[in-house]
């Protein structure tokens, strides 16, 4: 079982056996394999593929490669959300206290940033004091009383998958369908879940880019998790502009915190994607017996205030301020350079490049190029317009939120150019932001 014969044998197209899979994870858990080795590895699937069989096999070999969870004599349904990555995707953040303000319970095991998209941990920790990684009993606990809680990947939680995600973030081997997929479910699997809604993004923005691709993931997801026991159905959600109008950790906060207590408009984008996950979930969990029911009780949580509380508990209860949704600007940090983006014409927005806004707020420290690298919190992007908009000339697109001058000078450009402004009277039609269900 040496590693180079496990990488040659998939670099030449072989199926690996669960032996082989098996002596990855050990080597990935134990630093037998090294990271070049990994990275090898990587790529030979993003090249090659796998198999049903063996994605199954690596799924369940990462799950097991440490703690598995389970929540006995809980009152009611454990359920979860998961997004494949977009940029201003802060779904998650607004999901978890909606679903546990409408009797659901969500131990939420996030992400960080991956590639050119913003990962829900990191902008959790925007906010000053906040523990991604409590204590086991401690998680336990909130989740109980709470009704959510959301935390990042712990070292004894799928150990495996985090020492491959942290790789393939900084090789280019990201968009493969079947390490998607066990990344995902190896942590889905080991956080012991009843249910599973997943978001798959298509577009320029997702690691999908096209239709065709996101059905692929959105299948093997559903097919891999039924397989493994867990109830599972996947939306499959467009990604070709960016989600809502702010991006950037501690901007996404912000919106998040304004969207729980209704301060401000809802980006109605971003409003039916949180809601039509949120309804898959409770729909999982027996909590509303049809999607117009599931609707009613989401809404009845954000107007009633009790998902906003559910998300301030939560961060009150993992060391966060007790009144950041009362006082977010004090606590939220700012960027020092502001610097608009003038629309250079009068016209319609017809068109955006929005992986590369998203890389444009990696450049200004909002990302990682490599695993290790610090982010800065503070930038990003806030007020973007959508698709579909009309504009004056010098009218802003966004406002770029920049750690330096020059750093805002070179997002203020990169945003210009990944923006396509069209006459007015372009005829303009939305995509449909639920493409597909796959159950």
């Amino acid at each position: 079982m040496l590693a180079q014969e496990i990488i040659r044998a998939k670099r030449d197209g072989a199926a690996l056996s669960e032996p082989q899979i098996q002596a990855l994870v050990r080597g990935l858990v134990d630093g037998s394999w090294s990271e070049g080795q990994v990275a090898a590895l990587g790529m030979a699937v993003f090249w090659r593929g796998m198999g049903r069989a063996e994605c199954v096999a690596l799924t369940r070999a990462m799950m097991h490669s440490g703690r598995v969870l389970s929540w006995p004599d809980m009152p009611g349904p454990v359920l979860d959300k998961h997004s494949s990555g977009g940029v201003g995707d802060k779904v998650s953040l607004m999901l978890a206290p909606l679903v546990a303000a409408c009797g659901g319970y969500v131990p939420m095991i996030a992400g960080r940033g991956l590639g050119h998209t913003g990962g829900t941990v990191d902008k959790l920790e925007a906010i000053p004091g906040y523990r991604s990684n409590p204590a086991p009993a401690e998680f336990d606990r909130l989740v109980r009383e709470l009704g959510c809680a959301i935390i990042g990947q712990t070292a004894d939680l799928a150990p495996a998958d985090k020492r491959f995600y942290a790789v393939r973030d900084i090789t280019a081997t990201v968009e493969s369908v079947p390490l998607i997929t066990a990344s995902i479910l190896s942590k889905k699997l080991a956080a012991g879940l009843q249910g599973l809604a997943m978001d798959v993004k298509w577009g320029n923005g997702a690691f999908a880019d096209s239709p065709a691709m996101a059905q692929e993931l959105a299948e093997s997801i559903v097919a891999v998790a039924k397989g493994a026991g867990m109830p599972t159905r996947a939306l499959i959600t467009d990604m070709n502009q960016v989600l809502g109008r702010e991006v950037g950790n501690a901007l996404e906060v912000q919106e998040t915190i304004a969207y729980l207590t209704g301060k401000g408009e809802r980006e109605p984008r971003l409003h039916e994607v949180t809601l039509a996950l949120a309804s898959e979930m409770l729909l999982l969990g027996g909590l509303a017996a049809d999607a117009a029911e599931a609707r009613a009780k989401l809404q009845r949580a954000l107007d009633s205030g009790a998902a906003a509380e559910k998300f301030a508990r939560m961060v009150a209860g993992l060391g966060g301020p007790a009144d950041l949704l009362e006082r977010p600007h004090v606590y939220l940090p700012e960027a020092p350079v502001l610097r608009a983006v003038p629309a250079p014409r009068a016209g319609r927005l017809l068109a955006m490049r929005t992986r590369e806004i998203g890389l444009a707020v990696v450049e200004m420290g909002g990302g990682r190029r490599q695993a290790g690298d610090a982010i800065d919190m503070r930038v990003g992007l806030s007020g973007m317009r959508q698709l579909g908009d009309e504009l004056q000339a010098g009218e802003p697109l966004a406002w770029v939120h920049a750690g330096s001058e020059v750093d805002a000078e070179r997002a203020v450009a990169t945003l210009l150019a990944a923006c396509d402004i069209g006459p007015a009277e372009v005829a303009w039609t939305a995509q449909p932001l639920v493409a597909a269900r796959v159950e």
